[in-house]
Formats: C-alpha cells, structure tokens, sequence
C-alpha cells in the first residue's frame, strides 16, 4: 500500500471529511479544499483543521503545493476546470472510494445502477449479517468508504454502493463480486449521452480477475463484458428464461435453487429482476439460498423510496422522492396498486419527458407539478393526462388531495432532483410527510 508525503483532498463533505481523517491517521500531510464557502463547508472544515489539515474554501484554482495524490469527492465534475487543471498539473487522482477500499482487508460486493442500489445493498448487508458475518454497507449509501474501512477493520465485507461519479475517478477499483443492477437514463446533465453513463458503469468489471464474479441484466451482459474487458466470470439476470438468474411469479430461480419472493417490498415487475441479481450476487458470496430469501422478506423500504407516508381519509400517501430520474418515476408509478395522483417536478437532470407517456395514460389520473420543471413537464405530459402547475409542494398536496378519492394514492416521483425548493431528496419527502399528516388534520382524523 502506498504512502503519500501530500495529499490534496478535494471536497469538504462526508466523503472528503472520511478521506482526510483517514490520511492524517497515517500521519499524511493534507490539504483539504472545496469549493463552496458555505455553513456546512466552513463546520466540516474546522473539524478537519483540528485533525491537522490545512483547509481551504471558495477555492477555484488547484493550490501550488506538489501533491503526489488528489483524492476527489463524487460531487467535483470530473472534465470541470479544477480536475483538468489536477490532469494538466499531472496529480494523481483517485476516488475516496477507492482509496477507502486500498485499506480494507476483507472482501468486497459493489453495486452500481441507475436504480435501486441502496435497496439492494441494504438486503444483501443484512444477509451477510444473517449468516453470521460482519459486513458494512457503504459508499454512496451507508458511510464513506473510507470511513467504512477505518471504523471497520476485521469486517468480512463491505457492501458498496458505486455511482458513475465515483467510477470518474477510479483507477484501481476491484470488487470480488460485482452487480449491475440496470441502466436507464440518469445524470445525462453530466454524461452527455447513454453510451457514456454505460460505459462508466461497465468499469465497475474492468480490474476484475478470473475467480470473481460479475452480473448484470441478460439485456446488457455481453456489451458490459465486451467494455469492461474484465477477466470475472458472468452470470445473467432478469425476468426472460434464458437468464441465469430468473424473476418470475414471486419466485427467483437461479442455478437449480429457488426461492420465494411473495409478500417482500421485491415481489413485483420493477423490483424483481434486482431480487434475481441480489441472488445471483448472494450466491456468489456463499450465502445460502434460504439467508437470501429471510433477508429479502424483512426488508423494509428505505425512507423516500416508495415508501408509504400514511393512509388518511383512506387515501394513501406514498414518498419515493428519491425517484429523480425519468426511469424511476416510471418504474414508481408501476410499482402502486391504487390509482394514482402524481405529483412531480423540480429540477430536471433531463431534458425528453415524452416516456412517460404510456404509463401516465394508463395509471395516472392527474399530474400536480413544481419546482422549475413544471412548464416543460406540462408540455410533454399535458395532452396524455390532465396537468397543473402547483408552484410548491404543500400547493400540490393540497390539490391532489382535493382530487382522490378513497382507495387511491398521492404518490410523491418527482422524476427531478429538489436542489431548486430542498437541499436534498430526504428534504423533499420529510415535506411530504408533514403535508400529508396535514392533510390528516384537515380531515379530523388521528
């Protein structure tokens, strides 16, 4: 393992905090920069200047010191000035993920996708742990790796979530057993194009040697194996019969083994094919088929990920403010069992609405919008089912509210992030929430 005389760190958030801690507990030289001056910034840094680091905010240039490691934050745009100015400086860069994962001794499963990681890393966590091992969820859900890595030296696994941020910047990276969840469009804001934010993704396998695994969905398995030009062994997954991994009527069935998924937050069309990956991932690790099947049946939703938010004058409030993507709001509308009052908007990361269109027609009885992408998702959406511009949340509450009926769902998919009205997703659903127990009031119930 390497040693560093300076290390830059490049972000004063949970992620650039657990790297710079990590640094100086080997007695490292650092200089953590950011380049927000905020709040936030200036508290994490004060903790980091006691540790020792120097530290430097509203920085827009790479300072002049001669750093032999600049350890990134997954926020930091990876072709934006600061980051070319480290590749014209030639510093090396690496992700505090993967500097968390040099670290660690134990083995490692990595999940990236477009959506439900955290949901899956949370399930497999939670088998490990079952079966009497130590593992530690992390990475983009869960602790910083690094911290994961010091906290957690003798843990048998760490269960990380990877996003395309994260894989910018990793150059090492090696998980015994990788998943591929899915790919739908998402942060094409910062990629450009699909082919792009795949190809990222694919090199999640690239490092990988013979003996580990690799899975992905059977529709994306051999370009991911053609891309990634990794040496693990595939395996396929996904509700079509040919794959090796199979979702098919509250059942998974892989390998000869079977298991039953019915009841579980998984038994359904979205979830399903990440419940056979889940699987096929889980046997990989030598977890037994019966310690994936408890798992996945105690599973509760994770906050904001369609999970429900009350039931009030017998309409049931649903939070997937998570749901920031187009593919996401998609696959929550699908997942709902009533029908639905949607409320969506705030800042798009996208910029063609119109797939949505089928499903609106077919689930949805009205659209309550906010946030700044209210005009143009009226404009795609408006001819298919009935839309209204809302402004803020609470307005939209308050009208679908107005509109359901008993039995059916105000359900909260965005298919936007919330930085335009929220600092953060969490945010957004808490809103939720209080608005719907609002609504409760309203309606003189307790």
């Amino acid at each position: 393992m390497r040693r560093y005389s300076q290390a830059l760190v490049c972000g004063l958030g949970a992620s650039g905090a657990a790297a710079a801690r990590l640094l100086r507990a080997e007695g490292v030289p650092v200089r953590a920069v950011d380049q927000r001056d905020t709040p936030e910034t200036r508290a994490r840094g004060d903790e980091l200047a006691a540790l020792g680091c120097e530290v430097e905010r509203g920085v827009a240039k790479v300072p002049p010191e001669n750093f032999d490691i600049a350890v990134i934050s997954p926020g930091w745009p990876a072709d934006g000035p600061f980051l070319s100015g480290l590749r014209a400086r030639g510093i090396p860069m690496v992700s505090e993920l993967e500097l968390g994962w040099r670290r660690f001794r134990g083995r490692t499963l990595a999940v990236t996708g477009s959506n439900g990681k955290s949901s899956v890393v949370k399930v497999l966590a939670d088998a490990f742990c079952l079966a009497g091992l130590a593992a530690v969820p992390c990475g983009n859900y869960g602790l910083p790796v690094c911290r994961a890595a010091m906290d957690n030296p003798d843990a048998d696994w760490l269960v990380i979530e990877v996003s395309s941020f994260q894989l910018e910047t990793c150059a090492d990276f090696r998980p015994d057993i990788g998943l591929l969840l899915n790919v739908l469009p998402n942060h094409l804001d910062r990629h450009g194009t699909m082919e792009a934010y795949a190809r990222l993704k694919a090199r999640l396998f690239s490092r990988q040697r013979a003996g580990d695994a690799a899975l992905a969905p059977v529709e994306w398995m051999e370009r991911f194996r053609e891309w990634s030009d990794g040496q693990g062994t595939w395996r396929s997954f996904g509700a079509e019969p040919a794959a090796d991994c199979v979702h098919s009527s509250g059942r998974i069935t892989c390998g000869g083994q079977s298991i039953s998924i019915e009841g579980s937050p998984f038994d359904n069309a979205v979830l399903g094919p990440n419940a056979a990956g889940l699987f096929g991932a889980g046997r990989a690790a030598g977890l037994a088929p019966e310690i994936l099947r408890r798992a996945l049946a105690e599973f509760t939703p994770l906050p904001h990920r369609a999970c429900p938010a009350g039931e009030y004058g017998g309409v049931l409030y649903v939070d997937d403010s998570k749901a920031t993507n187009l593919a996401a709001l998609i696959a929550s509308i699908r997942m709902q069992r009533r029908p639905v009052w949607l409320i969506a908007g705030g800042r798009p990361k996208e910029t063609v609405f119109a797939a949505a269109v089928p499903v609106l027609r077919e689930r949805v009885r009205g659209v309550f919008l906010i946030g700044e992408a209210a005009p143009v998702l009226a404009a795609a959406w408006g001819r298919a089912v009935p839309c209204r511009d809302c402004g803020t949340l609470e307005r939209a509450v308050a009208e679908a509210r107005a509109a359901a009926k008993p039995g059916d769902c105000i359900l909260l998919a965005p298919a936007c992030t919330s930085y335009d009205q929220f600092r953060s997703y969490a945010e957004r659903g808490e809103a939720f929430r209080r608005c719907a127990e609002g609504e409760k009031s309203a309606d003189g119930k307790t």
